[in-house]
């Protein structure tokens, strides 16, 4: 488990020197000493043995960590330690950043040092390894695992829940901005640096998602099947490139097939794989398809059934983070870890990230997006047609929704307001900006479909397992990755969704790879019977949780409608199950860092108790 912790003080002042100075022999002994110099001090640990993660820039200049690759070699090995060269160095150094994001790419966190003697952060685009930030005694603690940081401190030390991000949450989802769900510990957002000095600076944007979605490229689908088709596998055996053996969760959907098309033998020299987790239901059982893509990719699938014996429970002593995170997609977690362990994979692979890059949204979005970019050309009706059966409306539904979105754009925090929300949550959505990625606060319109897309891609995939934490494999989401991400941006909704469907031009750019029955599905799998099942066999739990939870006593939810959501009708419970998980989420999260939680005394006592909780503004 790869993680680094950073501080960054005052070197001029002799209390904050000491104050660091006792922060970094409070370190355990595994962690490494990446970089020193007077007022910065980068620790790592969980390197694998022979992949560095540290590359130093010349004259002490800084030091980035993470996996980095070079732009120009176009799905090459990532650098080693002494990979930068001088030229390199230089330029990073001298333009803060900027050619990193620029010519390399990958999964980082970088300090530089800059001339007037601050430490600048950045955190690349794709934000695939976190980065916050706290402060003690007049030094910054900078670190990817909340729990490090925790460690350092003194078990005095507390932290506040902040109610305001905690009610945006519900509304629209983690907060992408500098604040999170604790008052005291900050983020940087994906592509942003900030310089650290006595505060943190406002950031600034060295990559900006909407700069790209608002540049449109003019390829037509023959061309844009090509790009796809060349990024897709160049991204792909990179990171395939960095590890020897890994995992890789099949669904037997399209994006996780595409993916394994790429690895397939003869295109890496990585033993892989495969794993499918099934469970009873209507959508619930891929294993069909993914035999099909296992097969022809020529890789062994493991079966495993899902589990369906999950503790709600356990949500209470998982690791504490910044923010409450989603852990549906962590329920065969312990699974991930029993099986990387068994195959000897550090890593494992998914196809995460398809449904927003590839544009897997049936609505009829893409007509509103060409007459916004195009306006009304021979163009539009070939556009309205293929959006009229992406949305399953008919053209003349879809061209009257075209312009209406030309004459009232629909604005990026228009979103419905979710039934079992309570009064305290707001509806002045102008609130809601400071926790939106700064890249989205700008107030200018992108059309509804590559607003939808860009926004979707700044939320950044959980990077570490809060269930087996050290005994997790590395999560590895390569169609996640910058030069994907950019090109998707870039290339129009109508041209994704090329003939009506969703992903029709990843379809079209992989036809020769995946099995018709793939390239041809319709269906997508899903776990709303086993969600429904986990809720009902932890039922009892729920309800306490929830019903006599913080959440519902702040009026952030709603509890009669909570309390009948949360009845033993099946089809009631079902209407809700989802939002009911993440509410789930959310309130356990709040029992390990308040005392009011009903469930307080379950849990396993935190190291640090929390302030008393901040009203909601």
């Amino acid at each position: 488990m790869f993680r680094y912790v950073a501080f960054v003080w005052d070197a001029t002042c002799p209390p904050r020197v000491d104050a660091a100075a006792r922060l970094a022999q409070s370190l355990a002994p595994h962690w490494q000493a990446a970089h020193r110099q007077p007022g910065l001090q980068v620790h790592v640990t969980g390197s694998p043995p022979g992949h560095t993660r540290v590359h130093l820039l010349r004259e002490r200049r800084g030091v980035v960590i993470g996996t980095l690759f070079r732009r120009d070699d176009g799905g090459g090995a990532p650098l080693p330690s002494s990979g930068l060269d001088a030229a390199e160095s230089d330029r990073i150094a001298h333009g803060g950043g900027r050619a990193l994001v620029q010519d390399f790419w990958g999964r980082y966190v970088a300090f530089l040092c800059t001339e007037g003697g601050r430490t600048r952060l950045l955190r690349d685009p794709s934000g695939a390894l976190p980065c916050y930030l706290l402060r003690h005694e007049g030094v910054w603690i900078v670190c990817s695992w909340l729990e490090d940081a925790l460690a350092l401190l003194p078990a005095t030390v507390g932290f506040a829940v902040n109610w305001p991000a905690v009610a945006a949450q519900l509304l629209i989802g983690e907060p992408g901005g500098r604040d999170t769900a604790l008052f005291g510990v900050q983020q940087v957002a994906p592509g942003e640096a900030i310089d650290l000095a006595h505060t943190a600076s406002a950031g600034e944007l060295l990559w900006d998602a909407t700069s790209f979605a608002r540049q449109p490229l003019t390829h037509g689908p023959d061309m844009a099947v090509i790009a796809l088709r060349e990024t897709v596998q160049a991204c792909a055996s990179a990171w395939a490139g960095c590890h020897d053996r890994v995992l890789f969760r099949l669904s037997g959907g399209v994006d996780s097939s595409i993916l394994l098309s790429c690895l397939s033998r003869g295109r890496t020299h990585t033993h892989v794989t495969c794993v499918n987790y099934h469970s009873a239901g209507a959508d619930g059982d891929e294993r069909r398809y993914a035999r099909l893509a296992a097969n022809s990719a020529g890789f062994p699938l493991v079966e495993r059934e899902r589990n369906t014996d999950f503790r709600l429970q356990d949500l209470l002593t998982i690791a504490r983070t910044p923010t409450p995170g989603n852990y549906v997609g962590r329920l065969s977690a312990r699974a991930d870890a029993e099986l990387a362990a068994e195959y000897g994979s550090g890593a494992l692979f998914t196809g995460a990230g398809g449904d927003q890059l590839f544009f897997e949204f049936g609505r009829p979005w893409p007509a509103a997006d060409y007459l916004h970019c195009r306006g009304l050309d021979f163009g539009f009706p070939a556009a309205a047609m293929d959006a009229a059966r992406l949305g399953r409306v008919s053209v003349w539904s879809a061209m009257a929704y075209a312009f209406r979105q030309r004459l009232r754009p629909t604005r990026l925090l228009d979103d419905p307001r979710p039934p079992l929300l309570g009064p305290a949550v707001p509806d002045d959505r102008t609130r809601l900006q400071q926790f939106l990625h700064p890249a989205l606060r700008d107030g200018r319109v992108l059309p509804i479909g590559k607003q939808v897309q860009t926004r979707a891609l700044l939320h950044p995939a959980p990077f570490y397992d809060p269930f087996q934490r050290q005994a997790a494999p590395e999560l590895v989401n390569p169609l996640l990755s910058q030069p994907l991400i950019e090109l998707c941006l870039r290339l129009p909704t109508w041209v994704l969704t090329h003939g009506g469907r969703g992903r029709a031009l990843a379809r079209r750019a992989f036809a020769d790879e995946l099995p018709p029955e793939i390239r041809t599905r319709r269906a997508k799998g899903g776990m709303e019977e086993l969600l429904q099942a986990v809720l009902l066999r932890n039922l009892g739990f729920a309800k306490e949780l929830l019903l006599d939870g913080e959440l519902a006593r702040r009026g952030l939810l709603d509890r009669a409608r909570l309390e009948q959501a949360l009845s033993d009708r099946p089809t009631t419970l079902a209407a809700h199950v989802s939002q009911l998980h993440v509410y789930l989420g959310i309130e356990a999260w709040l029992a390990q860092w308040t005392s009011a939680s009903p469930c307080a005394n379950r849990q396993h006592p935190p190291a640090h108790t929390a302030a008393a909780p901040r009203p909601l503004a």
